[in-house]
């Protein structure tokens, strides 16, 4: 689940895979010139959409960047290395 938006444009989440709950991106919505909005993720490069509405094209956002962070760890998983002698741990990131 991803929700929320914020006044000053940022975009705040809360993803909920076993080690993710919130991490905060900037949304950036554009009007189109053919109409509707384009969206993206500044901190994430592959999350990007369109809609006719803003609501709509938030809505494809939070689909998008869902499936870009699945997809980054389905790809992690399967190019781990289970013979590795590996150091599994919660990162957090903070930064403006």
């Amino acid at each position: 689940m991803i929700q929320g938006n914020s006044i000053d444009g940022s975009f705040e989440q809360s993803y909920h895979p076993a080690c993710m709950t919130e991490l905060t991106l900037t949304a950036i919505f554009e009007e189109a010139e053919e109409g509707g909005y384009i969206g993206y993720v500044a901190e994430l490069p592959g999350a990007n959409t369109q809609g006719d509405s803003l609501e709509e094209t938030r809505e494809n956002l939070n689909e998008a960047i869902q499936l870009v962070l699945n997809s980054n760890r389905e790809e992690f998983e399967r190019n781990f290395s289970s013979s590795a002698k590996v150091t599994r741990e919660k990162f957090v990131l903070r930064a403006a």
